[in-house]
C-alpha cells in the first residue's frame, strides 16, 4: 500500500491510500476463455525525438511492441491501429502502416495469438472534391496493403464516406464493394459520433435505430464474408437489439465501454464477444474476469469486472475521444513505460483533476499493478502541475 494527498473537486488535498492489486491469471486459467477478446491497443510515444509533437508522430516502437506482448501474454488479442492507437488523432496512415507491420511480425513468435488490423480511408481527407467511388479505392489501397502483410481485417468507419454519402444506398454501394473482395470474412467496426463526431449520421442516418437497419441490411447481404461487427454507441440496450437481429454465425463484438461486463456475460438469448479500447487499461482484470466466466462463476466474473465500470466510465467520458489520454496514463503508473507523453500532446487533453479521480478509481478496480510505482508517480505528476 501507500499514501498520497490528491486534489478533490474542492480543489483541496486530501490523503488517498492504496488498496492490493488483482492477481494475474494463470496460464491454464487463460487457455480456457470461451469469449473472444480484444483489447485494442495504444501506441507509445518517443520522448527523445527531435520533431514537432502536435504534428510529427513520433513512435517508441520496442516499448509499443513490448506492451502488445503483455496483452497476448494475459490471453487478449490485440485490435491494431484502431483509434485507441490514435488513428487519426495524431497516428496517420503511414504510421499505422509500420505499426501493422511491427506487430504482425510479432504475432508470427506467438503462435496462436489473435491480432486483427484497422484499415480505414483516412489517407484521404473529407472534402467537395472526394466521392464515393473514391472512398472505394481508399477502403482497397488500405485493404491490399495489410492483406499482403497477412492481417486480418477491421474495417473502421469512414470519415470520407460519411461527408461523401447522400443516401443509405451509397454505404451499401461502398460496403457490398469491399466485402465483395475480402480474402477472410473481417470485423466491421461502427464508430458512434461520441467517439468521432465527424462519423456523426453513418450508414445514412442520424437516428442510430434506422442506421442500424441499414447495418444490418449490409452484414446479411455479405454474411459469409462478416465475421462480427464492433458498435461503439456507449448504449446497451441498442447493442442488445441489434445482437439478436444478426444473422446466425455473426459474432456481436461489444464496443460499450460503459457497459462491458454485462454484455458480455449475455442474457438467455446470446451474449458478446469484446473488442474494447478500455482492456487495454485493464488487461489483467479483463482476464481474470474472462477465467471465471469460463468456469461458469459469474458471480466471480462480476466480482472482478464490475469495479472497473466506474473507471472506465470515467475514462470514456464525454468529450469521449479523449479517452486515450487515460489509457495512456493507466499504462504510465504501471509501468508499462517510462513517461506520460502521448503523439499529438494528447497528454494535454485531460485535467489533472480527472486524473486524480482516474487514479483513486483505478486503485478501486485493483488495476494499479504496483502500488508504490504508481502512487511515486501520480505525485510527479502533482509536482510538476505545481501541486505537493
Amino acid at each position: 500500500m501507500a499514501t498520497l494527498s490528491l486534489p478533490g473537486l474542492d480543489r483541496k488535498l486530501a490523503p488517498y491510500t492504496t488498496g492490493e492489486p488483482i492477481r494475474f491469471p494463470s496460464k491454464e486459467e487463460i487457455a480456457s476463455f470461451n469469449r473472444v477478446a480484444y483489447a485494442a491497443a495504444h501506441v507509445v510515444a518517443d520522448p527523445l525525438a527531435n520533431n514537432d509533437p502536435w504534428i510529427d508522430a513520433a513512435v517508441d516502437w520496442d516499448r509499443t511492441i513490448a506492451f502488445r506482448h503483455y496483452l497476448w501474454d494475459l490471453g487478449l488479442g490485440v485490435a491494431e491501429a484502431m483509434d485507441t492507437a490514435q488513428r487519426g488523432m495524431g497516428l496517420d496512415w503511414n504510421g499505422a502502416q509500420e505499426l501493422i507491420c511491427r506487430a504482425l511480425d510479432a504475432a508470427k513468435s506467438r503462435p496462436g495469438v489473435k491480432i486483427a488490423c484497422g484499415c480505414g480511408t483516412d489517407h484521404i481527407a473529407p472534402g467537395p472534391d472526394v466521392s464515393v467511388d473514391d472512398v472505394i479505392r481508399a477502403y482497397e489501397e488500405q485493404i491490399e496493403v495489410i492483406e499482403k502483410l497477412g492481417g486480418r481485417l477491421i474495417v473502421m468507419a469512414s470519415r470520407a464516406l460519411a461527408y461523401a454519402a447522400k443516401s443509405p444506398e451509397d454505404y451499401k454501394r461502398v460496403y457490398d464493394r469491399i466485402l465483395g473482395q475480402v480474402k477472410e470474412p473481417v470485423i466491421l467496426h461502427w464508430l458512434g459520433e461520441m467517439f468521432d463526431p465527424a462519423l456523426k449520421g453513418y450508414w445514412g442516418s442520424d437516428d442510430h435505430m434506422a442506421a442500424m437497419d441499414v447495418c444490418l441490411d449490409i452484414i446479411t447481404r455479405n454474411a459469409a464474408k462478416v465475421d462480427g461487427v464492433k458498435i461503439s454507441l456507449l448504449s446497451k440496450e441498442k447493442e442488445i437489439q441489434m445482437r439478436r437481429r444478426l444473422p446466425k454465425g455473426v459474432r456481436m463484438y461489444t464496443g460499450d465501454d460503459f457497459n462491458y461486463a454485462e454484455l458480455i456475460a449475455g442474457d438467455e438469448e446470446g451474449y458478446s464477444e469484446a473488442l474494447l479500447g478500455i482492456f487495454d487499461g485493464i488487461a489483467p482484470a479483463a482476464s481474470a474476469g474472462l477465467a471465471r466466466l469460463a468456469k461458469n462463476d459469474l458471480q466471480g466474473f462480476h466480482g472482478i469486472l464490475e469495479p472497473t465500470v466506474p473507471l472506465s466510465r470515467h475514462i470514456f467520458k464525454a468529450p469521449t475521444r479523449f479517452y486515450k489520454t487515460g489509457i495512456v496514463f493507466l499504462a504510465w503508473l504501471n509501468g508499462q513505460q517510462d513517461h506520460f507523453l502521448m503523439i499529438g500532446g494528447q497528454e494535454s487533453a485531460r485535467s489533472i483533476q480527472h486524473l486524480a479521480e482516474l487514479f483513486r478509481l483505478a486503485d478501486k478496480a485493483r488495476v494499479l499493478h504496483d502500488p508504490e510505482l504508481a502512487a511515486s508517480r501520480m505525485k510527479q505528476l502533482l509536482a510538476v502541475h505545481g501541486i505537493a
